[in-house]
């Protein structure tokens, strides 16, 4: 992948899905004593999910129309 805006993007949408499908950031959080800020994860975890994606759909689509540009087999004649 030679965009990192889109490698950024979808690495930071896994992570933010592997926090909140699994309870890793509950497990964690509990183990260290913190287990009183897991009802506030949904608050920041959404947001940035949201934050990731929109982030790697742009950057892909971008990455898209340029190497159309580029290319001669996107060319209507």
């Amino acid at each position: 992948m030679k965009n990192k805006t889109f490698t950024t993007g979808v690495i930071g949408t896994l992570v933010t899905i592997l926090c909140c499908a699994t309870p890793i950031l509950n497990i964690l959080l509990g183990s260290v004593g913190l287990a009183s800020i897991t009802g506030y994860l949904d608050y920041v975890l959404i947001p940035a999910l949201a934050i990731f994606l929109t982030l790697a759909i742009f950057s892909y689509n971008k990455s898209s129309k340029s190497n159309c540009k580029n290319d001669s087999c996107c060319s209507v004649d």
